[in-house]
């Protein structure tokens, strides 16, 4: 959605800062850009300064490229000060991909874990392993009953566990953040606000003092974070719960700065939440319509389209996939349209 001119969101900064360097976009909070090996090429990553050495929230992906330049800030950067704290907002592998390696790196100097929420940690180790409705296997199946090409699935699964090309270790043991814990990092306290749907406990962090959210994945300024269904919980409804996540950042202040994972950080969170709440619900306008024009009960697969009207690449046909299932479970769970499961395993919806 396009906000009118007199609505629009505030970008401090025109550009990122460039590989291997940093900005202060806080008292004490520096920006770092990483590079990522997929189509939203990049990830955000923040480093937070204390008296003794440097929080790093997020790790970027666990590849040569990201580690080399993790090397230049720890020389430049950090000038040659430690990490004290590694704080990973949820498990994806651009967020946690260097979560074990950066401890292992600064293990005498750190005052506690990798720190996250329970969730996160088992999720990763679930997809690490395989294990639990999180192989990659199970998530073709998921797909073929959504009505996915078998060679597509098959495809998918040739890839193997791409997670763990990006995540070649996570840590093996944690320290827990639940929702309203606070952490003391850069100087002043940080808040934990919970959110749920594009992963299963993500953490933003939010320092009333500095008025500045690390939003991570759960606000981004120009696109909408992806909300899938996976396996694990193939009838679940992600997206209602994402919704619901986004009424904790629409009360913080309105001159709150929002740093994203992806893209620039901005102003205008209020007017952000709104945008994603106006997203989605034209989104399953559009799939109910769909569903509704139908002359038979129609496939996850075969709706892809009407979310995402570009050509997909097989990376992005597996988060499509995902994405058009979680709205067409909210839009089943809310009674909107219904849902059939044939004697075969194959998932439909009618109006």
């Amino acid at each position: 959605m396009n906000a009118p001119p007199s609505l629009a969101l505030d970008f401090p900064h025109a550009a990122p800062p460039p590989p291997g360097t940093a900005a202060e976009v806080a008292p004490g909070v520096l920006w770092l850009r990483m590079p990522l090996p997929f189509a939203l090429d990049h990830i955000n990553l923040w480093l937070l300064h204390d008296d003794d050495g440097w929080t790093a929230v997020d790790c970027g992906y666990g590849d040569a490229p990201t580690r080399a330049l993790w090397e230049r800030h720890f020389s430049e950067t950090l000038c040659g000060a430690p990490l004290t704290r590694i704080v990973a907002t949820h498990y994806h592998p651009d967020h946690l991909g260097n979560a074990a390696w950066l401890a292992q790196r600064f293990g005498a100097h750190l005052r506690s874990r990798v720190a996250m929420t329970q969730a996160e940690f088992l999720t990763a180790h679930a997809v690490l392993e395989q294990q639990a409705g999180y192989a990659v296997r199970d998530s073709g199946q998921l797909f073929e009953a959504h009505g996915l090409e078998p060679g597509h699935a098959s495809a998918l699964e040739a890839r193997g566990n791409a997670y763990r090309r990006g995540v070649p270790e996570a840590p093996r043991a944690f320290d827990r953040m639940l929702a309203g814990d606070t952490l003391a990092m850069g100087g002043t306290t940080w808040s934990v606000l919970a959110g749920h749907g594009h992963s299963p406990e993500h953490a933003s962090l939010y320092a009333p003092a500095l008025a500045t959210l690390i939003s991570g994945d759960m606000l981004l300024p120009r696109i909408s974070t992806n909300v899938s269904v996976w396996p694990a919980e193939p009838d679940g409804d992600p997206l209602a719960r994402f919704l619901a996540s986004l009424a904790a950042f629409e009360t913080l202040p309105p001159q709150t700065l929002v740093l994203p994972s992806h893209g620039l950080p901005f102003r205008g969170i209020g007017l952000r939440v709104a945008q994603l709440r106006a997203h989605h619900a034209e989104r399953l306008a559009e799939l109910e319509d769909a569903v509704r024009a139908a002359p038979a009960p129609v496939s996850a697969a075969a709706l892809v389209p009407v979310l995402f009207r570009r050509e997909l690449d097989l990376q992005q046909r597996f988060f499509a996939m995902g994405e058009a299932i979680a709205h067409l479970n909210h839009l089943w769970r809310s009674g909107r349209i219904e849902r059939t499961v044939a004697t075969d395993g194959a998932i439909r919806f009618a109006s």
